[in-house]
């Protein structure tokens, strides 16, 4: 506690002990406009020559003062326009640029910005309003890595599950529920999942957000102490939505691919008054599809419209509504089999289920409530609220057993689940200055409520009929086989009898306070967060309570105007319900991270790249207790567990030369056990971990001639000594992918192809599993399950943006 305290102590020393000098107090103020005198708000604006940044308000308002006689290089970034760079002299007075105009891209009459400005399009200078801090991304003490709408759109990937981690180092997917819900592991350990700067992470949830939803995807790898009151010490992802911008666009997107792949989209952005007092944002998008796998198909339906009401220059309000909803024949596509993974004897297009199966149907609501308040020229006040409903309403199958011939019996379940989450949030963000010392401060109050419930109750303990055969597949059990779900009882009652109840809450109040010394050149970042937490398994029994502090050190020094080196100290928590043994509650999973790593610009901030290097420590993680037998089956657990897992990950994204873009990367993972009760354990992998991953997307579009604006594409994905299970060595099929493409931009045109799995790899396995034969059925056989993906497919795509 006291070493926690004395974080919050710096800051007051630093303003006790700040040397007060005599110094200019020159300003430069401006406002950014677009080429209809509309204000472009959260542009990030830099004094290159100096480290100095900020950002334009809603008002497009920017301002740098306490400045010295100089001269001074502005460099103003603002998505989706055209950088711009201004020099201003400052003698003996401010400078008051007044209204500053910039263009929109795909507007501007420089050729470059039509046809290969692509750095724009993929690299950030700044992280979202919803992550809370104002730093741009080259000064920030973390490894944050941003994917955009136009990189997601280039690589035509139409939701979160769909190969979003191939552009992040280090970061994998374990393919599970595709219908559903993303399950993205980093850092040694799976990640939660964050929408606009909140915890939406859900027992089997959240719903893999649409592409059509999304502006940006934040990876913040680490702790960050700063946004998690609870969460694995690999970092989260951030979804960030789209909002209104106050500027009159749109777009309309069509797609169709293999597999009778359909999909529509449209984006508009507008006002609805003329003085830009109410704006609006609307995405609508409709996908029907089938799978790779024989019978199985999807349909999916997107509504997200977002309203913004100006109350004047200083107040806004925000409301955001999103309907995603989707049907389907199954929720995922594995493959089992007697022999080993990806066994060659069994086809791509195997199905698991059956088409007389019962469909299911996902409907997920979410609304959000925005208030902002700029209480003067350097503070600001943030409030939000968020409500969820996910209700789905499913069956399921599964086999019971498998036989060496191939043959596996099926069971028959209901997979009824419905979610309620609240959030809160409420938060301070400002700048003061005490001496030659700048603080950029954030203080505030984090709240969330997380409740579920799951019907999984048995409907056909063996369907009736011959066993499904893996190498011999035959379908078309009649519908009438299989029940109908009594559903006469709401979910919430169905659930109390199996006891799949779980509900989480949690109150967190944090600071953190970024000074900056040596002309700003100099950040020391001190956070601490404290969170009072409470989770309830599904057995409704041994609740699990907990207070924590939570600190962060980061350090920062900017050696130049385009390059910085970083060191970061952060820990997070996960509280763990139950008991060991005696009756004693378990202490939270806690994670300690250290963290070093250096970001550099390149030619001009057209693209960037990061290498940092990190350990984390996940403590307290459960482990058997075999001297102790369970009445009710089994050990108890103890906590005596831990893994360490060391990094190195590298990631360049931008436009590396005219007309060439890249986003590629490359991770070294070592993560293994390095505490359990069973000696035999340790330097175990931890299961479902990657040691190396490597990829690369990289496209060039022509600048001269009669085929200006035809780009070519080019994809690798590589994962490399992998490891499911308990495992010393690798025991894990390698992952490498091959995609390309070719399209051609113009205008307001965009068309594009893309071939996936270009050279038809039928091995390309995203998750598995080996399960031991069943002791009391004697021609039980042990087996393995797995997801693969599929062959060789295209996709083709028309946008026209208006």
């Amino acid at each position: 506690m006291n070493k926690t305290l004395s974080f919050l102590a710096i800051p007051m020393m630093s303003s006790i002990f700040s040397v007060a000098q005599a110094q200019s107090n020159l300003t430069i103020d401006g406002t950014l406009i677009n080429e209809k005198s509309e204000p472009i708000s959260g542009a990030t604006i830099r004094l290159t020559n100096t480290g100095l940044s900020t950002s334009t308000d809603q008002n497009g308002h920017f301002i740098f003062d306490k400045l010295k006689p100089n001269t001074y290089q502005i460099e103003i970034n603002a998505f989706g326009y055209s950088k711009q760079k201004l020099k201003v002299s400052l003698k003996d007075e401010d400078s008051h640029l007044g209204e500053v105009k910039i263009n929109n891209q795909w507007e501007s009459i420089d050729e470059v910005a039509v046809y290969g400005k692509y750095y724009e399009h993929y690299k950030f200078d700044s992280i979202s309003g919803s992550l809370r801090l104002k730093t741009p991304i080259l000064e920030l003490p973390q490894n944050i890595q941003v994917i955009s709408s136009d990189l997601m759109a280039d690589q035509q990937v139409f939701d979160i599950v769909d190969g979003i981690t191939r552009n992040i180092s280090g970061a994998t997917r374990q393919g599970h529920w595709d219908n559903q819900y993303a399950n993205i592991r980093m850092r040694g350990s799976k990640i939660p999942a964050f929408r606009n700067g909140m915890n939406i992470e859900a027992s089997w949830g959240p719903t893999a957000e649409d592409a059509s939803m999304i502006e940006r995807i934040e990876f913040v790898k680490g702790p960050a102490g700063f946004m998690l009151a609870s969460g694995e010490p690999g970092g989260f992802y951030n979804v960030v939505t789209k909002k209104p911008t106050g500027n009159t666009k749109g777009s309309v997107t069509l797609n169709t691919g293999s597999f009778d792949l359909y999909r529509g989209a449209v984006d508009l952005d507008g006002r609805i008054t003329k003085s830009n007092k109410l704006i609006y944002r609307l995405n609508v998008a409709g996908q029907k599809k089938k799978f790779f796998t024989k019978y199985n198909n999807s349909n999916r339906l997107v509504v997200a419209p977002v309203l913004t009401y100006n109350i004047d220059s200083l107040t806004a309000i925000t409301a955001e509504y999103t309907f995603q909803g989707s049907s389907y024949l199954s929720n995922g596509n594995y493959t089992f089999s007697p022999k080993g993974f990806a066994d060659p004897e069994i086809a791509n297009d195997f199905f698991y289920g059956d088409p007389g199966m019962k469909p299911g149907k996902l409907r997920d609501h979410s609304a959000y409530l925005y208030f902002d308040r700029k209480l003067s020229g350097k503070w600001k006040f943030h409030a939000q609220a968020a409500y969820f409903n996910f209700d789905m309403k499913a069956t399921s199958t599964w086999l019971n057993y498998m036989t060496a011939e191939g043959n596996m019996p099926r069971y028959y379940s209901t997979a009824d689940e419905h979610g309620e989450n609240k959030f809160g949030q409420f938060s301070f963000n400002g700048e003061e200055r005490t001496g030659t010392i700048r603080h950029r401060i954030l203080a505030g109050v984090d709240y969330g409520n997380k409740k579920f419930w799951g019907d999984f109750s048995s409907l056909l303990p063996v369907i009736p009929g011959d066993p499904l055969n893996v190498y011999n597949p035959v379908y078309g059990i009649p519908e009438s086989v299989f029940p109908e779900v009594d559903r006469t009882l709401s979910i919430k009652e169905r659930a109390k009898s199996q006891s799949y109840i779980t509900s989480s809450s949690y109150t967190s109040l944090y600071v953190h306070d970024e000074m900056a010394f040596l002309e700003d050149r100099l950040k020391l970042s001190l956070g601490l967060r404290f969170t009072s937490s409470n989770v309830v398994s599904k057995t409704n029994g041994d609740p699990a309570k907990d207070k924590v502090w939570s600190p962060r050190v980061g350090l920062n020094y900017l050696i130049n105007s385009s390059m910085s080196v970083y060191g970061l100290f952060d820990q997070s928590f996960v509280p763990v319900s139950g008991t060991d043994w005696q009756g004693n509650a378990f202490r939270p999973i806690r994670g300690n991270s250290l963290e070093a790593g250096i970001k550099k610009e390149w030619t001009g901030g057209k693209w960037i790249s990061t290498l940092s290097a990190y350990q984390i420590k996940r403590k307290n993680a459960l482990a058997e207790d075999s001297e102790h037998p369970n009445p009710n089956g089994g050990f108890y657990s103890m906590q005596l567990g831990e893994t360490t897992t060391k990094g190195i990950e590298f990631d360049i994204t931008g436009e590396i030369v005219k007309g060439l873009s890249v986003n590629a990367n490359y991770a070294l993972t070592d993560s293994k056990i390095s505490k359990d009760t069973k000696e035999t354990t340790i330097g175990n992998i931890t299961p479902n971990t990657a040691k190396h991953t490597a990829n690369a997307w990289v496209i060039y579009r022509l600048q001269q001639g009669l085929l200006k604006g035809v780009g070519f594409t080019g994809s690798v994905q590589g994962m490399f000594d992998r490891a499911i299970g308990t495992t010393k060595e690798s025991n894990f099929k390698n992952y490498l992918r091959t995609d390309g493409g070719i399209s051609y931009q113009r205008g307001k045109y965009n068309i594009s192809l893309m071939v996936n799995n270009l050279l038809d790899n039928r091995k390309l396995l995203t998750a598995g599993s080996i399960t031991a034969k069943n002791a009391k059925i004697a021609e039980s056989v042990s087996y393995y399950s797995y997801i693969v993906e599929a062959r060789r497919n295209f996709r083709m795509g028309v946008t026209y943006k208006f």
